[in-house]
């Protein structure tokens, strides 16, 4: 007998069970911004959070006023995955159990490998970095001591996660094996889960970026004083242009985006407290950059901005006309794996619904989960009796947050 079952609705509810329990970095980064894209275009802005210096030990704010200046950035719903499933008279008397697991499970773990691709790549937005590139990713000090970098800078040590390639979740489970592990991760929704670790979350990925850097050659330094910036200029784009030189000459793609550097003389501070952390500022190419001739200038775009003052500090200190710059992310073209750790509102991913018309022989059910939104539309081939079913989904990932993630190269 024919299955009865096959209808739109089914398959999208049904789909979004396997989509939602496939994700991984989709499962744990922000997604509540879903809700305010409707009928808002696809475009959304949402405001940077805001920061504030204080006054400490006088009571009284008669003189003291501090101005609120709101960043922004945008989010982007420019991602869509469209899978046609045909389903022939025979194929409709199979058990729905077989054709979930069949036919319809595989066409939503395409559409996961998308959503989990395209996030993982939002990596080279990141700029605070640890580990040395061909250097493995093994044990609890080492992913202890990242932790301790990302608390000295104010991210939030609550809900931290971590993914991993599987060759470094083999690793660091063989590590978990040997020491108590907490409830919650007992209590772990992925099968991916390594275990609660070091303060982390951590979850193995398929989908761990491999970074491939730039050339980096030659002894680049930053060519001109003065390159600071102000928040008001930085403030929706939360970067600037970093005037160097030094570089070999004439490369293209001398550093590449996602590469990573410091500054002699320029460390970090914590964002709160605004207290020099001890270590070198990380800073990250935005877009990839070649070299010139002569003196091998080149105009990189970075983040951080440079901000030396005011509620928004970033730095120490400017840095001086002349200082060394040093790219820790590895050069001549080194790929190395990076290890994702993030806050919850480090990235985020947001779905909705398309708007797709029934009728004129098409059939459309589109159901929302926690995460995600799907649509499933059906249409019939009267020649045939081929059924297909066509599922969408629309989507956008997004940095929200740059300074709530950390990458570690290995």
């Amino acid at each position: 007998m024919a299955n009865t079952f096959l209808t739109p609705s089914v398959f999208a509810q049904e789909g979004l069970m396997h989509l939602e329990n496939e994700l991984v970095l989709g499962n744990v980064v922000h997604t509540d911004y879903s809700a305010e894209f409707s009928h808002k275009g696809d475009t959304i802005s949402i405001r940077r959070p805001t920061q504030y210096l204080g006054q400490n030990d006088n009571l009284d704010i008669t003189g003291y006023r501090e101005d609120i200046t709101q960043g922004k950035t945008t989010i982007s719903m420019n991602r869509t995955v469209s899978i046609p499933v045909k389903i022939g008279a025979k194929d409709r008397t199979l058990s729905f159990d077989r054709l979930s697991e069949d036919v319809i499970r595989p066409a939503v773990i395409r559409m996961k490998d998308r959503i989990e691709n395209e996030l993982s790549q939002l990596y080279r937005q990141l700029y605070w970095y640890a580990g040395v590139p061909g250097t493995p990713l093994t044990s609890f000090d080492q992913l202890a001591q990242a932790g301790a970098q990302m608390t000295e800078v104010a991210i939030p040590n609550s809900d931290r996660s971590a993914f991993h390639a599987p060759t470094t979740a083999a690793k660091l489970a063989n590590e978990v094996k040997n020491v108590y592990v907490t409830d919650k991760a007992k209590k772990a929704f992925e099968k991916a889960q390594v275990g609660y670790y070091a303060g982390f979350d951590n979850y193995e990925t398929a989908y761990a970026p491999t970074h491939t850097a730039g050339t980096g050659t030659g002894t680049p330094v930053v060519n001109g004083a003065n390159q600071g910036v102000t928040y008001d200029v930085a403030k929706d784009s939360w970067s600037q242009t970093l005037n160097t030189n030094g570089w070999t000459n004439s490369v293209t793609g001398i550093l590449r985006a996602g590469d990573v550097f410091t500054i002699a003389g320029v460390n970090s501070v914590n964002p709160v407290s605004k207290a020099d952390t001890g270590r070198l500022q990380t800073f990250v190419v935005m877009a990839d950059a070649n070299s010139g001739a002569s003196t091998g200038p080149a105009a990189l775009t970075i983040s951080p901005p440079i901000i030396p003052t005011g509620a928004y500090q970033t730095v120490t200190a400017v840095p001086a006309a002349g200082a060394a710059i040093t790219v820790v992310s590895g050069t001549a073209g080194v790929r190395s794996k990076q290890s994702l750790l993030l806050a919850p509102k480090c990235f985020a991913l947001v779905t909705r619904a398309l708007d797709i018309p029934n009728g004129s022989g098409l059939k459309t059910s589109t159901k929302a989960g926690n995460k995600t939104v799907i649509s499933v539309s059906e249409f019939v081939d009267g020649n045939t009796l081929d059924q297909t079913f066509r599922f969408d989904i629309l989507f956008g990932v997004k940095v929200l947050d740059q300074r709530l993630g950390m990458r570690f190269g290995q």
